[in-house]
């Protein structure tokens, strides 16, 4: 059989990014859902988002949407450790009518050799002091090599103003324990994640989460965003298990979004998070 240098390199490559995804997985993966996109002011807030309700409440917490004011489109960018293979590119929109919003959400993630891509459609609507949502996904692996998985998953959510300051949020992932493989059984992570935000002031949040995953430990969160000025944000964060710090900041011109985050793992270093948001029909 003839060698080449390129299949040689090319595995070589594979085998390689397979161990760090899989110690990416025991040192820093929480949920094993830790690569699909979150928007960068989710991330400086140590995705402590479950209370949260603006247009990346598609991916984050489909109930959030509900309260959404306008239609908006989105788009973001993580880029992990310096790798393009570990990078996720996401875009999605939300569609606010008379009777709630509407809002669809699809990215991309890693590489050739290894790849996930996920695409969803979610309603969510205001019912009194409560804002609840259902989505579903249809999520794709792909392992050159060795074939494609694919499996539909439901998301359920809701935020609550229990008082002018303070909100209540839940939500689930999968509930239903979709399979990601038929032929070996394997589920994709279930995720249950519940939290409270604290907003005594105008400029002040201070957000509260715990997420678990079954067969995982609980995984706690706390965010601060704090707003420096009109339209100027500075946030950070922390979570448990695996310990990482979150730093990020953002600038709202008028009808437009500009968020950065930054986070860092102790073991694997920096991931930089960048993502746009843009308001079509301001009220």
């Amino acid at each position: 059989m003839f060698f080449s240098p390129f299949i040689f390199m090319k595995w070589l490559g594979y085998i390689s990014l397979i161990i760090l995804l899989a110690r990416g997985h025991l040192v820093t993966a929480q949920s094993g859902v830790e690569v699909l996109p979150r928007g960068a002011r989710s991330m400086g807030l140590a995705n402590a988002n479950v209370t949260l309700a603006d247009a990346w409440s598609v991916f984050n917490n489909i109930g959030g949407i509900g309260s959404v004011e306008e239609s908006e489109f989105f788009a973001g960018y993580d880029h992990r450790l310096g790798l393009n293979e570990l990078t996720t590119l996401a875009a999605g929109a939300v569609f606010n009518g008379a009777s709630g919003a509407w809002g669809i959400g699809l990215s991309n993630y890693g590489g050739d050799l290894f790849n996930q891509q996920t695409i969803g459609v979610g309603y969510g609507n205001q019912l009194g002091i409560a804002s609840l949502g259902i989505k579903i996904n249809y999520f794709q692996t792909n392992i050159e090599g060795f074939g494609r998985g694919a499996a539909p998953i439901v998301e359920v959510g809701g935020v609550a103003e229990l008082t002018p300051w303070l909100f209540f949020g839940a939500h689930m992932y999968n509930g239903t324990r979709s399979k990601l493989s038929q032929v070996t059984g394997e589920y994709l992570p279930m995720i249950v994640r519940s939290g409270l935000s604290f907003r005594p002031t105008e400029g002040l949040m201070i957000n509260l989460e715990a997420e678990k995953e079954v067969y995982l430990a609980p995984q706690l969160k706390v965010g601060v965003e704090y707003s420096l000025r009109e339209r100027l944000y500075a946030r950070t964060g922390i979570n448990t298990h695996p310990q990482q710090v979150f730093f990020g900041i953002g600038f709202s011109p008028k009808r437009y979004r500009f968020d950065y985050a930054m986070s860092q793992n102790h073991q694997l270093g920096f991931t930089h998070h960048v993502s746009f948001n843009y308001l079509w029909n301001e009220p």
